[in-house]
């Protein structure tokens, strides 16, 4: 009788420590995998979600996160504004569920902030810039988009693009741009 106890309570040892086993190699094989996640990951599992984003030389933003490219991501204000925000600006993220997601597809993985940034200058869409510096925004509408630089053409938002409203044009490396403001 008293075998049978010490079989079984070695049998349960065992299977506990088989189970803790299991546990660590679990919990490991999971931080491996979170060691993997990237932001944009992280910020493409919250996409039409309502966040606060903190920036770098900026204002917090809050909005619909309604897109996440390869390096930036846009947000729609409740007062009908977007925002395009390269990932590099970001200080932080508030309000993120607890999911991720990686890039999908061939358009998704490729679309960038250049990308975005020529569309928008083929719009010729009034915008308001935000750069690192302390200069404050600039307004007008984007002429350029190089590989590492934006020309903005500084005129007031309520006046179209017009030779005669134009009173500055201003070249912005594409690094110190914190955010891109349309209405």
């Amino acid at each position: 009788m008293r075998w049978d106890a010490l079989f079984a309570d070695l049998e349960s040892q065992f299977d506990a420590l088989q189970d803790s086993d299991l546990y660590g190699e679990v919990a490991d094989r999971i931080r491996a995998e979170v060691g993997k996640i990237t932001v944009l990951d992280r910020l493409r599992g919250a996409v039409n979600t309502v966040v606060r984003v903190e920036l770098n030389e900026a204002e917090p933003v809050r909005g619909l996160l309604t897109r996440v490219g390869k390096d930036c991501l846009l947000l729609e204000t409740e007062r009908y504004e977007e925002w395009l925000i390269p990932a590099t600006a970001l200080v932080a993220v508030h309000r993120l569920g607890p999911w991720a997601e990686p890039a999908v597809g061939a358009v998704e993985g490729k679309l960038g902030l250049a990308h975005l940034l020529r569309g928008i200058a083929r719009d010729r869409s009034p915008v308001t810039l935000f750069c690192s510096g302390g200069g404050g925004p600039v307004s007008g509408t984007i002429d350029r988009v190089g590989a590492d630089f934006v020309e903005l053409a500084e005129h007031p938002l309520d006046a179209p693009r017009r030779r005669t409203e134009v009173y500055n044009v201003r070249l912005v490396p594409t690094q110190s741009l914190r955010a891109l403001r349309r209405r």
